[in-house]
């Protein structure tokens, strides 16, 4: 159990720090217990279960920026700009690029479609708030995996 709480305490952690698979090592906990304890505590209904809220985590994560893209009048390209400047910037500035890439790519992306500037900072903040928005999101997912988690097992 208490390699299992390691485990969700790092994940919550990596819902917030980049260089941590946070959804990823709260499940990697579930399973660590399942398999010390020989899964007799938790089912298979409840491992779906968390699969799914794993997998939502996931999709957030890559949706959130494109999204905050959208809703602040930012164009098709400029999410895809804004998925773009986060992965390069990640190569380039490590976890820093998560903050700089999706604003700076969508930004990018804006003004080389002959967007005007003030505009193009306006969809390059949406962006981050997308993907804040987001890490907000994976943050209330994770938190809800491991009170599952503990109504099941407690």
């Amino acid at each position: 159990m208490i390699l299992a709480i390691i485990l969700f305490v790092v994940g919550l952690a990596g819902t917030v720090l980049p260089v941590l698979p946070g959804p990823v090592l709260i499940y990697a906990g579930m399973v660590l217990y399942g398999v010390m304890t020989g899964f007799v505590r938790l089912g298979a209904a409840f491992y779906v279960l968390q699969g799914i809220a794993l997998g939502a985590a996931i999709v957030i994560d890559y949706v959130a920026a494109a999204a905050g893209t959208k809703l602040s009048g930012g164009s098709r390209q400029a999410a895809i700009g804004a998925v773009f400047g986060t992965i390069v910037a990640l190569v380039f500035l490590g976890p820093l690029g998560l903050v700089i890439g999706p604003f700076a790519g969508a930004v990018a992306v804006e003004l080389l479609r002959g967007v005007d500037a003030g505009r193009a900072i306006r969809v390059g903040f949406g962006t981050l708030m997308g993907a804040i928005g987001g890490t907000l999101l994976k943050l209330l997912i994770g938190g809800a995996m491991i009170v599952y988690f503990f109504v099941e097992v407690l």
